[in-house]
């Protein structure tokens, strides 16, 4: 079966043992408490104090913290404080045992881990963060403010799941993965199985300028499983733009600036083949609907969107990371 890529070599129905992972250069670690265990959260602070709004980023399916770094390592190095979360099960979090992970994690108990992580990163820093959600992390970012569980400065979606449900996305993979269903089925089910060799995952989450020799660094570092209930709670629509919107603090606008400031970023890669750049268009336009309706006037102006061009859906480790970082602070420009 030429292409079925079955693999097995990257599966895992064990916790990873071992002490943590080297934290990556110019990143500091930090561990908060949670009534389930232990969350990492990874940090990168200006050269020196700005008073400047933290961003706190939130990784997908399959990621950790360790994914941002090389935003962290960016953003921070141009005045913006900088935090990520791992969820449980993810980077160097508490991991659930492979069952409890995989069939009885739900969103909302990943929901959790975020709202701690962006409530430390609020006591620690006094300030209002901007949420930053990729993939399935977009979609816990636009949930959590949907049931108005945090408020927040701005929203910020990379590739992001959208509210108004994913089953497009999934339909999306399917295409691109001809042999999605027989290697699941040949497998037992392992969630990893659309990502279980390098060749999988270049495929399903970077562009053609990615080289494979990379991606297998990058598949190192992947979780060993992940929640089935996190994406199929999302299939269908879970946040009102509506909600979401009304927990973004809305601000008038500074003098000399006679139009309102974009409250949400909607960003992508061109070459995202799950988050499409039509699913991109159409989560825009989710937001720039409601915004309008809670304005009362040209409230489209709140929701920009960004593509990057050549990057695919893991746009914040492709090769074309610093366009989107780039386009990233000139979004958070607008907040300070």
């Amino acid at each position: 079966m030429l292409h079925l890529h079955l693999s097995y070599k990257w599966l895992s129905f064990t916790r990873p043992s071992g002490p943590p992972a080297p934290v990556p250069d110019g990143l500091t670690r930090h561990w908060i408490d949670t009534p389930d265990g232990s969350l990492e959260i990874l940090s990168a602070s200006p050269p020196s104090l700005t008073g400047n709004p933290p961003i706190v980023f939130c990784h997908g399916g399959m990621g950790g913290a360790w994914v941002w770094a090389e935003y962290m390592r960016y953003l921070s190095a141009r005045g913006v404080p900088c935090y990520a979360v791992s969820l449980r099960g993810h980077g160097d979090s508490w991991h659930p045992s492979y069952l409890r992970m995989v069939f009885a994690t739900s969103r909302r108990a990943l929901s959790d881990d975020l709202v701690a992580g962006v409530e430390w990163v609020q006591a620690r820093e006094g300030s209002e963060v901007i949420l930053a959600g990729h993939s399935s992390g977009g979609g816990l970012s636009q949930g959590i403010l949907s049931e108005g569980r945090v408020d927040v400065k701005a929203l910020v979606l990379l590739g992001a799941v959208p509210a108004h449900g994913s089953m497009g996305v999934y339909m999306n993979w399917a295409r691109l993965d001809p042999w999605f269903t027989v290697r699941l089925i040949l497998h037992g089910w392992h969630p990893n199985s659309p990502l279980s060799h390098p060749s999988l995952t270049q495929r399903a989450f970077f562009g053609d300028k990615f080289p494979l020799t990379s991606v297998v660094a990058f598949q190192q570092r992947m979780n060993r499983y992940e929640s089935y209930l996190w994406p199929f709670s999302m299939m269908r629509p879970f946040a009102s733009a509506t909600s979401v919107l009304r927990h973004i603090r809305r601000e008038e606008p500074k003098l000399g600036r006679a139009e309102e400031r974009a409250r949400v970023l909607v960003m992508a890669g061109t070459q995202d083949k799950l988050m499409t750049p039509d699913v991109t268009r159409e989560t825009a336009a989710f937001y720039r609907a409601a915004a309008e309706g809670d304005t009362q006037g040209d409230g489209g102006g709140a929701v920009l969107m960004e593509m990057v061009e050549g990057a695919g859906h893991h746009l914040q480790n492709d090769v074309q990371w610093e366009d989107g970082a780039e386009k990233l602070l000139a979004f958070y420009k607008q907040q300070i």
